[in-house]
């Protein structure tokens, strides 16, 4: 558009020479023909438009938005429409407490009261894109600093809503899947209702009050000591059942040995290592005393 601004004035600029003094009118024709030229390149370059992948192209004419979109690709248009570029690609917002990790610099974690009266910071991501065909709605009733206008303030105000729901306990543990859910749904259909498609929010972490986080540090270190005297305790058990089946295997020995050793049993064995030794190429004595166990010497230790 404004290369045929300036082709129209180089344009009139060399009308107007055209009725000066002699030497002027030489350059007349010059000058007319570079208006025309840029005239016609401005025309050009105003009719063709290329949209990139991942974009939509919302049309303007005097300010007045068109509802039909133009889709990645080459477009012949009317010179005198205004094209907006909107990305289509999936976004994404981010609201931490760390310095420089969120979209906007400094804190931006979201603080909440939860239903027991406790405060808790919440990080998150939300990752959104633009509904192609509610785009021109979009750059009409909003403008294209949708992010600011509509994503921003709305998770916001939605996570505060919903941590009202939640004990911060069960928030930081049991129940972050189902609060997470629960915003998903909330804020769905806000999005929908603004020309936005939520595709995801990600809780990326829940900070405690400070004596919250030490109660549980401690109700978790105890519960830990007592897992930890409840293995040594079984550990005894188990070494006492142990001992006592060692025992009771000795005791049944014992009693089985007692039984089935006789006299003459005894007698018998003695008989057979007295065979035993008189086998023997070693030299011994062999003295017979009045019990009935002899005393056997041997002949070598002599």
């Amino acid at each position: 558009m404004t290369l045929i601004v300036i082709g129209i004035i180089i344009f009139i600029i060399g009308l107007a020479m055209a009725r000066r003094e002699e030497l002027i009118k030489r350059y007349a024709r010059i000058v007319r023909t570079i208006g025309l030229l840029a005239l016609l390149l401005g025309v050009l370059t105003a009719c063709i438009i290329q949209i990139d992948a991942g974009e939509i192209g919302v049309k303007k004419l005097f300010g007045k938005v068109q509802d039909d979109v133009l889709t990645s690709g080459l477009h012949f248009i009317n010179p005198l429409l205004e094209v907006e570029k909107m990305d289509v690609k999936t976004q994404n917002y981010t609201m931490s407490g760390v310095h420089d990790e969120g979209t906007k610099s400094g804190d931006d974690a979201i603080r909440a009261l939860t239903s027991d009266g406790l405060e808790v910071i919440i990080d998150l991501t939300v990752l959104y894109k633009v509904l192609p065909s509610d785009a021109p709605k979009i750059l009409r009733e909003t403008g294209l600093d949708y992010t600011d206008k509509i994503v921003r303030p709305l998770t916001r105000t939605k996570i505060r809503d919903n941590a009202v729901y939640y004990e911060a306990v069960a928030l930081y543990s049991t129940k972050r899947d189902e609060f997470q859910q629960r915003i998903i749904r909330s804020i769905d259909d806000d999005f929908k209702k603004r020309g936005l498609i939520l595709e995801q929010l990600l809780v990326r972490n829940i900070t405690l009050p400070q004596a919250v986080k030490t109660s549980i540090e401690q109700k978790i270190s105890a519960e830990q000591e007592a897992q930890k005297m409840q293995f040594v305790l079984q550990k005894e058990r188990q070494e006492a059942e142990r001992k006592r089946v060692e025992a009771q295997g000795i005791s049944d020995y014992q009693h089985i040995i007692s039984e089935s050793l006789t006299d003459k049993q005894l007698q018998y064995e003695q008989i057979k290592a007295m065979k035993d030794l008189a086998a023997s190429q070693n030299a011994k004595m062999i003295i017979m005393g009045k019990g009935s166990a002899p005393i056997i010497l041997d002949g070598k230790g002599q």
